[in-house]
């Protein structure tokens, strides 16, 4: 394992850069930063005209001391492919010269984690990013049984989910699919620190939502301890 550092650079999708809740919830005493990419709709032409500034955003955030990087929005990472995400991890190392991830990349990793590939799926996605999600899940190895979803587009609307939406949300995709090996929580902006584990003992069944799991890919990468009690299964191995 590589050693422990620090500070840890996230790209996020709204244009304000602000550090999402999770990560601060998980690992106090570790320094995040920053940089927003400015996406105000959740479609292929939203990610189309914000993704080209990955790389940029990635040294700048290296250029203040991160000693690793993650992009932060599964659907930014996804929408494109398997090897578009390859491909967007490469330009942040080269861009940055530091080791660099993204929220889709964790996604992938935590379910292989779990020995999850039968899933049941959730998200706060419309169509038009559904079926890139389902297409890039499949190609990955995994099996998705059920999908459910809120249909939003704009981006500033995610951050109006409540609790209560996401575990309804989430209900609905596991009754839809009662043979499914984990439930697969997609859009880093449903928050999902306090309902993980809620959810994990409603439904005796695992639980990745792209918030966690990307603290967790980010923090892996980083060298540092994914043991954190209270906050569900990936969580506890």
């Amino acid at each position: 394992m590589a050693p422990s550092v620090t500070r840890i650079g996230m790209i996020v999708p709204p244009a304000q850069g602000f550090v999402p809740p999770e990560p601060r919830q998980l690992y106090p005493d570790v320094e995040f930063l920053a940089k927003g990419l400015g996406l105000t709709e959740m479609t292929p032409e939203g990610y189309d005209s914000v993704i080209d500034r990955v790389g940029e955003l990635a040294a700048d955030l290296a250029g203040e001391g991160a000693e690793v990087v993650s992009l932060m929005g599964t659907s930014l990472s996804f929408y494109q492919g398997p090897d578009f995400n390859r491909d967007l991890i490469s330009a942040m190392e080269t861009a940055a010269g530091v080791p660099s991830t993204t929220m889709t990349q964790s996604v992938v990793d935590a379910l292989d984690h779990l020995d999850a590939s039968t899933l049941t799926v959730a998200t706060a996605y419309g169509e038009s990013v559904n079926t890139p999600l389902q297409e890039y899940l499949s190609a990955s190895g995994f099996a998705i049984e059920a999908l459910r979803f809120l249909d939003i587009k704009d981006v500033k609307d995610v951050f109006d989910v409540t609790d209560r939406d996401i575990i309804d949300l989430a209900d609905r995709a596991v009754e839809a699919a009662p043979d499914a090996q984990a439930l697969f929580i997609s859009c880093g902006g449903l928050q999902t620190a306090s309902i993980t584990q809620p959810i994990e003992d409603r439904h005796r069944l695992p639980v990745v939502s792209s918030a966690m799991a990307g603290v967790w890919g980010v923090a892996r990468l980083a060298g540092l301890s994914t043991r954190r009690d209270g906050f569900g299964r990936l969580f506890e191995t």
